[in-house]
């Protein structure tokens, strides 16, 4: 056998063991980032700007101004559609076009379970939007409201 063989085993053997550690200190890393992005807790809070900050800035930007790239995301910002007040929630109940469903009955996960907002917090939401970002529309909805407009509903 030749001397160096012992060495060149023990080297391989060492540099696959550290691939494996940092392997699994990469798996590690990664599966904290991903900690609660599939946590089924309930969202619970029902202040409508916080509402919007966690859910809808993403898309609808932290000015209420939309976006356009990976999808058209309209403006919420001094939009006349908003005063239909039941158009948003309906909207926000059933989702459209890009814009995914929040309502129980109509929310559907992708890879974990969906992001569900109950009726308080859609009214909450839609409350917000429609009373911020240059939008003055006072005639505030509830959660009753929602309810009766969810096509899901009993």
């Amino acid at each position: 056998m030749n001397a160096a063989a012992p060495k060149t085993v023990y080297a391989v053997s060492l540099a696959a063991a550290i691939a494996l550690t940092l392997g699994l200190v990469a798996f590690e890393t990664a599966a904290q980032a991903d900690a609660g992005i599939f946590d089924s807790s309930p969202f619970t809070t029902t202040d409508g700007r916080s509402i919007y900050e966690h859910i809808c800035r993403g898309c609808h930007m932290a000015d209420g101004g939309g976006a356009v790239g990976a999808g058209h995301y309209p403006a919420l910002a001094n939009n006349t559609t908003l005063k239909a007040r039941d158009y948003m929630v309906i909207t926000v109940l059933m989702g459209r076009r890009n814009m995914p469903a929040f309502g129980a009955k109509h929310a559907i996960g992708f890879g974990g379970p969906p992001l569900v907002l109950n009726d308080a917090q859609i009214a909450a939401v839609v409350n917000y939007v429609r009373s911020n970002f240059g939008n003055h529309y006072t005639d505030a909805i509830s959660a009753e409201d929602v309810a009766r407009l969810d096509p899901g509903s009993s």
